[in-house]
């Protein structure tokens, strides 16, 4: 059997679907997330749903993670940081600044560091990190300074990661997908409608006419793209960003 692959965010949306596409190669996954009933969900979908195990974690909590990795005990082949929150922040009392920054990129360096230990050795191969980004790292948008700047912090940690980790045959690499057919892009767009006095048709419309393409990518193509930068296929892409937004961003 395959060395295990960790995906946090797993219970859903994109981390849902890059959790379909390994298992189909046989990979052993552990889904973690927050909400055990998401996970168990994702479990049923994947092929033997009895290879695979579930760590019920916030990421924000080192301890939790630690605690649910000593009971699964895995060898891990490769950890895929897709678990985030999105959403608007804005200064004052209700300010979710910390919320948004102590999960997107404080959480995704915990997860990361506490799954090192369990990474199989590196005789065995090239061992991976991926992390997903956003389109949001490259671009601002009023109101959503938080999410902004975390998701831009992602790409720094995994640069510096690339670099740290080099000599242990890790690659690191972040993928930045821009709007992705998920609950999250609802979400962002029902926002978007309120504050704007808009319904969601009418929005929707205004965003993917922003788009070379005129539409939202679907989890599982940036599924594939993980499926790619974890195979054997490839051992020599570390420390790269990869953008997957249907041409609405072209990055120099």
């Amino acid at each position: 059997m395959k060395n295990a692959i960790l995906i946090s965010g797993a219970g859903s949306g994109i981390g849902q679907a890059i959790a379909k596409v390994l298992a189909d190669l046989g990979y052993p996954i552990i889904l973690l997330g927050r909400n055990k009933k998401s996970l168990e969900e994702t479990q049923t979908l994947l092929k033997a749903p009895a290879d695979h195990s579930i760590i019920t974690a916030d990421i924000r909590e080192s301890q939790a993670i630690q605690e649910g990795l000593q009971k699964v005990s895995p060898v891990l082949d490769a950890v895929i940081a897709n678990a985030g929150v999105g959403g608007e922040n804005h200064y004052g009392k209700n300010d979710r600044w910390h919320e948004i920054v102590a999960t997107n990129l404080t959480g995704t360096y915990q997860l990361v560091q506490e799954s090192l230990p369990y990474f199989a050795s590196k005789e065995q191969g090239f061992r991976h990190i991926v992390i997903i980004s956003s389109i949001l790292a490259r671009l601002g948008v009023p109101g959503y300074s938080a999410y902004c700047a975390s998701k831009a912090g992602l790409l720094g940690l995994t640069r510096s990661w690339a670099v740290e980790f080099a000599s242990e045959k890790i690659l690191v690499n972040a993928i930045c997908p821009g709007w992705v057919n998920t609950q999250m892009a609802t979400q962002g767009l029902e926002t978007f409608a309120k504050n704007t006095d808009k319904n969601y048709d009418q929005v929707y419309r205004e965003e993917m006419d922003r788009v070379l393409l005129g539409k939202m990518s679907e989890p599982a193509e940036i599924a594939n793209l993980v499926k790619f930068l974890i195979s054997q296929k490839q051992s020599s892409i570390t420390g790269q960003t990869f953008d997957i937004n249907n041409g609405a961003l072209m990055p120099a």
